[in-house]
């Protein structure tokens, strides 16, 4: 019930509202936000690169103007020529949100994201780097999955991900598991009806797993997204039992959420890549961190009593 008021209350123009006028959640957006502008993470990226690898997201989602498709388009070219620029093309890629390059527009909507996808990925292939493509609710899974497919024509290493809790993404690690096919695979932050999705946590653990299990032992590239020290082990065991080395799969966790973990993990000859989203549409991105674990929204309520 948590989850479904903050994922509602992302989508509430007057929640909104409410929180951006706060200026005590300020600190705490920071926590999970590098900042607004394409400086912000830059320099956030080449502090991680020490040690971690990087993808940067342009938050902003739902678009239903074309010119803003086009202004997200032109971020991602110039944030990707940056990239180059100062040498972090081999540590630090990019992540998109088609929903944000125009999937959502209601005219050839898919069609204008596809399109300004490839664009995007033409810019991280001149740039030395690749282009992993989000995952949003289940109504956007097929399509999602098609653009894919589309932009690997000529851009073999585009990234997809996947979501554990979602019933169907069992078969989907099967389809997708080919030789240097990229998946991310993380639990999921949408709320999601029980006749597409698993509900209960030990159910999304159990999914969890047995994708995992598929990916492993298929021929691509896992990236396992997880902050769960349950499953951190477990993906260690079975790209173990895989005949993986640390090179051939890696860990993803979100820009301010078990930094020491991610640290130690690096240190330990682990490839740990850090997803760090930018932009001022931060807040539904940050709603639905509060959402995905207890911990977070208890963070946050400590912070505003705090100050």
């Amino acid at each position: 019930m948590l989850r479904s008021a903050l994922v509602a209350a992302s989508r509430s123009p007057r929640c909104r509202a409410l929180v951006e006028r706060l200026p005590l959640a300020r600190p705490v957006v920071d926590r999970f936000v590098a900042g607004e502008h394409e400086a912000d993470a830059l320099h956030t990226a080449r502090a991680l690169a020490a040690d971690r690898f990087v993808t940067l997201d342009r938050l902003g989602e739902d678009t239903t103007d074309r010119a803003q498709a086009e202004i997200t388009v032109d971020a991602y070219r110039s944030l990707l020529a940056a990239v180059a620029r100062e040498g972090l093309a081999e540590r630090v890629e990019v992540s998109v949100k088609l929903s944000a390059l125009g999937a959502a527009l209601p005219l050839d909507g898919e069609k204008i994201a596809l399109d300004n996808a490839r664009r995007i990925c033409v810019a991280a292939a001149e740039a030395g780097t690749t282009v992993t493509v989000d995952m949003e609710d289940h109504t956007t899974v097929d399509a999602t999955l098609s653009v894919v497919r589309d932009l690997r024509v000529d851009f073999p290493a585009t990234g997809a991900v996947l979501q554990a809790y979602l019933r169907r993404t069992e078969g989907d690690c099967a389809d997708l598991a080919g030789p240097g096919s990229r998946i991310r695979l993380c639990k999921g932050a949408y709320d999601e009806p029980a006749s597409v999705a698993f509900r209960r946590r030990a159910e999304v653990d159990a999914s969890y797993v047995r994708c995992l299990k598929v990916l492993m032992s298929g021929q691509g590239y896992p990236m396992v997204a997880t902050h769960d020290p349950r499953l951190i082990p477990i993906a260690r065991e079975l790209a173990t039992r895989a005949g993986r080395t640390s090179r051939d799969y890696e860990f993803q966790m979100l820009f301010g959420v078990r930094v020491d973990a991610q640290r130690r993990m690096a240190a330990a000859g682990q490839r740990m890549r850090v997803y760090v989203p930018y932009g001022g549409e931060w807040y539904p991105y940050f709603m639905r961190r509060l959402g995905e674990r207890p911990a977070n929204l208890a963070f946050f309520a400590r912070a505003l009593v705090g100050r």
